[in-house]
């Protein structure tokens, strides 16, 4: 368990502080910088979810989605703590840092502060942050992890 309470704490100060950078001193009141062609750095407020879904409760919505996020961590941790894969103990880790630098977010700045945009031409992808990156990342590994063990345990 320990090992996953590391990695999901670095990802939370690794998440806050490059937000905190990105906000105050990067962009500094600027509403995006053009990186490249196909990268931007901008300002975007996400109230809701994933894709900025369920983005018009309002305070419910920030209360919903926080309590919501909050018992899956709870859950998460309750994994973590029963685990014994160290690879899986990083992905939980990697989701559960992200979570909950997202939470922190909503909590202090009433919505959660992306700032990575991707696009071609006229077409963006939604706006993303660090801790969006390490839940997709965390996700993506426990489900490698688990079709790799039941191969492994079918041979």
């Amino acid at each position: 368990m320990y090992l996953g309470l590391v990695t999901a704490l670095g990802v939370f100060l690794l998440d806050q502080l490059s937000k905190y950078w990105v906000r105050v001193d990067l962009l500094n009141g600027h509403g995006a910088i053009m990186v490249t062609d196909y990268f931007n750095v901008v300002t975007a407020w996400n109230t809701g979810v994933s894709f900025s879904m369920f983005d018009d409760f309002g305070v419910w919505g920030l209360i919903g989605l926080s309590a919501l996020a909050l018992v899956i961590v709870g859950y998460l941790l309750w994994w973590m703590k029963h685990e014994n894969n160290t690879l899986t103990l990083v992905a939980l880790g990697f989701i559960v840092g992200g979570a909950l630098g997202n939470v922190v977010d909503r909590i202090f700045l009433g919505a959660v502060f992306d700032f990575l945009d991707f696009h071609y031409g006229t077409h963006h992808w939604p706006a993303f942050n660090v801790a969006d990156s390490f839940i997709c990342v965390g996700a993506v590994l426990i489900i490698f992890e688990g079709l790799l063990s039941k191969k492994t345990k079918e041979v």
